[in-house]
């Protein structure tokens, strides 16, 4: 007899673990995802989950509760009767919830725990410039992203990786990892390891203040931030007094001293922004309140301040 499965996941980071246990004929017994929320133009709409979405297209039992603790919810949830929990990108758990199933509870992570415990781990590790990232299943206790490890697999972060293309490559590993893990629990072959104190680093939340892009940093620095937020939540900076988003970009390190932040445009073709050891050539930008557009596109329509404008020779 398969296990019973308890799923609990929010975004498509979720979806391809949640479909490979599906695929793999495991009995979901129920998904727990957060409950839909008003968003789109005026917030009007209500907006569904990416696990809800799956689930409702394969006929799954669907929990959304507010409130995690709630004796409704608990009851439900225990009237399941499941063997398991899998946790993929869901929020933190009380201890009344993952301790419930009798074969535990099991989180997947978008990092090589113990590094990057916390809310964003793939993109603190693209910011950091980290060269190979990966995937951890580890078993729930009380303190977060600190259970004993099931099994990791890695990859590599390339040097003109995003985070969208990091997401990618982990939301696919993933799926692969719960599985493994899954059937390791199943058949009772678990070899779990405690994490080593030692190697312990954070990826705390993100948040405006900490997505602000700052010039004054080494080129690689600003670099290694705009990929690691982009496409979401994305670096930002001020550009003529204006909130600019800045997406795909290229840097240049060529330790000409100038001064750091300086913007250098034709005002036709292409916007560059200096670092204190170079510059970053910026190919995608989001003016606040508009949509994303090349520099090109942007320049087609928009000038930057005379001031601003500098010769690209001055660059070289």
């Amino acid at each position: 007899m398969r296990l019973k499965i308890i799923f609990l996941g929010t975004p498509d980071f979720a979806v391809s673990s949640l479909k490979m246990l599906v695929e793999n004929k495991y009995e979901i017994v129920g998904v727990v995802t957060a409950p839909d929320k008003y968003g789109g133009r005026g917030r009007k709409q209500l907006i569904m989950s990416d696990v809800k979405k799956y689930a409702l297209e394969n006929n799954l039992n669907i929990l959304q509760p507010t409130n995690l603790k709630n004796r409704k919810f608990l009851d439900e949830l225990k009237s399941l009767n499941a063997d398991l929990q899998v946790i993929v990108a869901f929020r933190m758990l009380p201890e009344v919830v993952w301790d419930m199933p009798p074969m535990g509870t099991f989180n997947l992570h978008g990092s090589l725990l113990p590094k990057y415990r916390g809310a964003a781990p793939i993109h603190w590790a693209v910011i950091n410039g980290e060269r190979e990232t990966g995937v951890t299943s580890f078993k729930l206790k009380h303190a977060i992203d600190t259970g004993d490890m099931l099994l990791q697999r890695r990859t590599p972060i390339k040097g003109y990786d995003t985070l969208g293309s990091v997401y990618s490559k982990l939301k696919t590993l993933g799926a692969q990892v719960v599985i493994e893990s899954v059937r390791m629990i199943e058949s009772g072959n678990l070899r779990l390891r405690p994490q080593p104190d030692e190697q312990v680093t954070k990826a705390p939340k993100l948040n405006r203040a900490n997505c602000q892009l700052d010039f004054n940093k080494p080129t690689h620095v600003v670099y290694n931030k705009i990929r690691g937020l982009d496409p979401f939540p994305t670096a930002w900076c001020s550009i003529d007094g204006k909130v600019h988003k800045i997406f795909k970009s290229r840097p240049y390190t060529d330790g000409v001293p100038r001064k750091s932040g300086n913007i250098f445009t034709d005002n036709k073709s292409y916007l560059c922004v200096s670092t204190n050891n170079g510059y970053i050539h910026v190919h995608e930008i989001q003016q606040e309140g508009k949509k994303k557009l090349s520099i090109s596109e942007l320049l087609n329509g928009y000038s930057f301040k005379s001031e601003a404008i500098d010769a690209m020779q001055n660059l070289q």
